[in-house]
């Protein structure tokens, strides 16, 4: 007997049909009904009473029901054997896909990596970007199996999360603009004058959208980008009111969230960072993954840790 012929035949029983349990298995239905043959003819006993005249459709004779709780057991022991091999092999070769924030440059994620390479170099690599709602989507479907996300408040719901940075928003605007004299300022305030701002699917986005919409604004969004050095150096060119999170705003500076690689912008002659005192919604920057992660992602995760704590 072959595990192929007790996976056919648990998928029939579950489906109580040939047609639906083919789809299933994805091979045809002429196939599982032969597989199940043999695997009876093996037995010595009828498995399935299939009724109609098509024969598509199944249900268990008594032989079947009580062969059904052993295939079962025998199908979940040669799954957890494969588990653990793929235990053992999943850091010694395999391939992890990472995505992070377009156009966000974080020194300690990228720290973390080279010394995962370093220690596993057979694990191939894949670095990608997206906005933070389409990486936090493929962390869920699988495509990924680590994100670095910018996010409203928390980290999205459902997913394993390790918090790097979380700060409020400000306002970018250049030395000569009413803004600029104003040690903190207001959401209306920022409000009254065209904005520059990231893209919809950022975390500073979402922030940003959810504060005016909960205080009955609606933001002129005069340009967007989806680097935040473009967004600053938009500002810094009077084409609107930069909005950016804390660190990103750091003008160069060097300071914990700053080192946690969130894309300071360097514009600190031609841009001055005021405070939106009144939006208490932060913005999170955060790595993201799921629970069903293999020995390779853990392995990285540590070298993240060990990257990230002394920023956190």
């Amino acid at each position: 007997m072959e595990l192929r012929q007790l996976e056919y035949f648990v998928a029939v029983a579950e489906e109580a049909n040939f047609t639906r349990a083919a789809e299933r298995v994805h091979i045809s239905q002429s196939g599982v009904s032969a597989q199940i043959r043999q695997l009876e003819q093996e037995l010595g006993a009828q498995l399935l009473d299939r009724a109609g005249r098509s024969g598509r459709t199944a249900t268990l004779t008594q032989a079947g029901a009580a062969a059904l709780g052993h295939a079962r057991a025998a199908l979940a022991s040669a799954d957890a054997l494969q588990k653990a091999v793929d235990e053992v092999n999943g850091l010694v070769r395999g391939r992890l896909v990472v995505g992070m924030v377009t156009a966000c440059t974080v020194t300690p994620l990228f720290d973390a990596l080279a010394a995962f390479h370093r220690s596993h170099p057979a694990i191939q690599i894949t670095l990608v970007e997206d906005t933070s709602d389409q990486l936090v989507e493929r962390v869920r479907d699988g495509a990924l199996d680590l994100a670095l996300i910018g996010a409203s408040g928390t980290a999205p719901a459902g997913l394993d999360a390790l918090p790097i940075v979380s700060e409020r928003l400000v306002a970018l605007v250049p030395p000569d603009h009413p803004l600029a004299a104003r040690s903190r300022t207001t959401l209306d305030r920022v409000c009254a004058h065209p904005i520059v701002c990231l893209p919809q699917g950022t975390g500073i986005r979402t922030v940003f959208d959810a504060a005016c919409a909960a205080a009955g604004l609606r933001p002129d969004i005069a340009l967007q980008a989806s680097a935040p050095t473009a967004v600053a150096d938009l500002a810094a060119r009077g084409l609107g009111v930069a909005v950016l999170s804390e660190s990103m705003a750091s003008l160069g500076s060097t300071g914990s969230a700053g080192s946690a690689g969130s894309a300071a912008v360097d514009c600190a002659d031609r841009l001055v960072a005021v405070p939106i005192e009144d939006v208490d919604t932060p913005a999170v920057l955060a790595l993201v993954w799921t629970a069903t992660g293999g020995p390779a992602l853990r392995e990285l995760l540590l070298h993240c840790r060990r990257e990230f704590t002394p920023s956190i």
